[in-house]
């Protein structure tokens, strides 16, 4: 141990760059990891907000985002007779729209406020009392300032914003809130649904539920879970695959610093190497030696990536309120256990030259 620290503080200069080396790339291993915790709880945020415990759908639809549904005018009734206690129905439709000259793509929701499945968490304002009135998620509306009582034109339809939602964004777009009538003429479909959030009686249950309405043509029946499931499915692995592969290039480059820094000074100090193995040191006690050093740097470089991590993610999240970046306590032991590998790993490139070491051969240099 004493010759381990003694090696890494001859050159305090290198030692930091060791250091940050492990830092950065476990920072932007759990940044990146983050982002994807984060656009995963956004994805899923509507339903997990909202009431009920099954969603019934368009028969073959079984995604809550980038689908269109539409119940059979009789689903509703059918649902409330074989079981539920509640029946929600709302308009969930993807609509492109025009802010400032750009397009902006937002979820629209219609809903009826006395039922639920509109805004769970109010910001400022209130929600809509009539047809003509609009919730905007409060991100989209900072970014394009809008303000309360601005009128704002939805598909060829002028609303008077009336409140600002939150929780209700992601990178990719926001939700807008107006009542399910409003909805309905907007999309041109007077009477219609996409989906039913859908509460089942206590003498019932979800599952019995569930299997009661299996037999009802042109409607699909899912838990919120495996809606959200499949909505991550759709979306989140499109942007997690590119993250995760970012985050494997920072661990190899993390790993790499390490190993350059160590095996840099391994070099150096093969004579002094060569005087412990012509005493009668084994392979062993250096490899031991060389590892201890790695992972001192890797220890101290998880330490503070993972304090960075939380600063930086708050700077980001502040600049950026789109983004969510959320830590979960087993990715930053993830984090932490990726640091020691980054050690191992370091270790292995000097351990090779200790292996090699002819004590003679370094004497006659």
């Amino acid at each position: 141990m004493k010759i381990a620290w003694r090696n890494l503080l001859k050159d305090k200069t290198r030692l930091a760059l060791s250091i940050g080396g492990v830092a950065l790339a476990v920072m932007l291993v759990l940044i990146l990891n983050g982002f994807v915790s984060g656009l995963n709880a956004q994805i899923g945020a509507y339903l997990e907000h909202e009431p009920g415990t099954l969603v019934v759908a368009q028969d073959g639809v079984q995604n809550l985002s980038g689908v269109t549904s539409q119940l059979p005018d009789s689903a509703a009734g059918t649902v409330k007779a074989r079981g539920a206690a509640q029946v929600i129905p709302i308009l969930f439709q993807a609509i492109i729209f025009e802010m400032h000259g750009r397009k902006q793509i937002a979820y629209l929701v219609g809903y009826d406020p006395q039922m639920g499945g509109g805004p769970w968490r109010m910001g400022a304002g209130r929600e809509p009392r009539n047809d003509k009135e609009i919730v905007f998620d409060s991100i989209v509306a900072a970014r394009h300032e809008i303000q309360l009582g601005d009128s704002i034109e939805i598909l060829d339809r002028d609303f008077t914003v009336v409140g600002f939602s939150e929780g209700t964004n992601s990178w990719m777009t926001g939700y807008l809130f107006v009542r399910k009538t409003a909805a309905e003429t907007l999309l041109r479909a007077p009477g219609a649904a996409s989906f039913l959030l859908v509460t089942p009686s206590n003498r019932v249950g979800a599952e019995e539920l569930k299997t009661r309405l299996k037999d009802v043509s042109g409607i699909e029946v899912l838990t919120k879970q495996e809606m959200i499931a499949n909505d991550l499915k759709l979306f989140g692995k499109v942007f997690s695959t590119p993250i995760q592969l970012m985050a494997a290039i920072a661990f190899l480059v993390g790993a790499l610093v390490v190993g350059l820094v160590i095996y840099t000074a391994t070099v150096e100090r093969q004579r002094e190497y060569g005087v412990l193995k012509a005493i009668g040191a084994r392979n062993g006690m250096l490899y031991r030696v060389v590892t201890i050093q790695a992972l001192i740097a890797a220890g101290a470089g998880s330490v503070l990536g993972v304090a960075a991590a939380f600063g930086v993610a708050q700077l980001i999240m502040a600049w950026r309120p789109q983004f969510l970046i959320t830590f979960e306590a087993t990715t930053i032991v993830q984090s932490l256990i990726a640091g020691f590998l980054m050690a191992l790993i370091a270790a292995l490139f000097p351990a090779r030259v200790v292996a090699g070491l002819a004590p003679a051969e370094v004497f006659r240099k």
